[in-house]
């Protein structure tokens, strides 16, 4: 599997990240843990060495799972373990706390709850405007100078929110959505990284399903299913991105002899200095690992991908419906 350095840190990780979100449970309908550990521990067999979670994924569960599917057999040796600081939740509700003494009792949970000694990569999830970002980062860079942790990124800031961060600390790679729906960075992070070096952990690779090439009209989504939140999946606008999934599926099939999946995951890889988050909740989520490697999109098929998205999906629809609550609650 290619391989890739995350920033100026030295640890390298494949460029195919494990994304744990769903086996976490919270905003996916629950989770089965065995199911679960089973998928991390094919994952980490099929080469796929970094493993992205964070506590809020099922407040703590995902991290506990991770950690478990990784303590049997020198898997932990084998991954780099890539988790998050800077969410708390109080009564189920999620807002953005970076504050040191959060932090600092995060990093302690996270290890905890991981059963190892460090973290390769500690990311903040969310800027938090309410902290100041300069402090925020002489946290992370204590915590790096301590061997707590190997590298420092952040998820979801702004260009001008990562030059304040790294003008305290070492930054050595950033995790903003990007998939073939979802494009915001390319006016900005994207050139941002290439231009300094950052490695950027993407996720919503598949965009939650839809580049899956699993999904159907009328499929539902029931329960507390954050697809039940997002415009792409609602109305008219669903059965819209599932022709274009039906449209770059043909392409894929009929140019590469590859599935739509792999067509996805191998356009994020092909964007520059990156990572593409891959989730998934079962073993045989994981099947299409192989069509990844070994081939590359030419400039004709970019350009007919591009085409045909602005034909299906003229106006597409961002993921800012997933940001929490800019302020903490009243009393926090």
């Amino acid at each position: 599997m290619e391989q890739i350095t995350l920033g100026r840190s030295g640890v390298q990780a494949s460029r195919i990240g494990l994304g744990t979100w769903a086996i976490g449970g919270w905003m996916w309908g629950g989770t089965d843990e065995a199911a679960a550990i089973a998928t991390v521990r094919r994952a980490v067999d099929q080469g796929v060495s970094l493993i992205d979670t964070a506590p809020v994924y099922g407040f703590g569960r995902s991290e506990e799972i991770v950690g478990k599917a990784l303590a049997e057999g020198g898997m932990r040796e084998r991954v780099v373990i890539a988790t998050k600081a800077g969410l708390n939740w109080q009564d189920g509700a999620v807002f953005r706390d970076s504050r040191p003494q959060r932090l600092r009792a995060e990093i302690e949970d996270s290890l905890r709850r991981l059963r190892t000694d460090h973290i390769d990569l500690y990311q903040i999830h969310w800027p938090d405007l309410e902290s100041d970002i300069a402090e925020t980062a002489r946290v992370l860079e204590d915590l790096r100078r301590e061997g707590k942790i190997r590298a420092i990124g952040v998820s979801n800031y702004s260009v001008a929110q990562m030059e304040a961060f790294r003008a305290v600390a070492s930054l050595d790679t950033a995790q903003p959505p990007y998939n073939l729906f979802e494009r915001g960075i390319e006016a900005d992070v994207l050139p941002h990284a290439r231009e300094t070096g950052l490695t950027l952990l993407c996720y919503g690779a598949l965009c939650r399903g839809l580049l899956s090439g699993r999904m159907r009209p009328g499929q539902t989504f029931s329960g507390d299913d954050l697809r039940r939140s997002d415009p792409k999946f609602q109305g008219d606008t669903f059965p819209a991105y599932l022709a274009a999934v039906e449209a770059l599926a043909t392409l894929a099939r009929e140019r590469f002899g590859k599935s739509v999946l792999a067509l996805a995951v191998r356009w994020v890889l092909d964007q520059g200095p990156t990572v593409a988050l891959w989730g998934a909740r079962r073993p045989e989520h994981l099947d299409a690992l192989a069509e990844i490697d070994g081939w590359h999109l030419d400039g004709e098929s970019r350009q007919a991908i591009d085409a045909l998205l602005a034909r299906h999906v003229p106006t597409p629809i961002g993921p800012e419906f997933m940001a929490p609550p800019l302020k903490r609650p009243a009393g926090v």
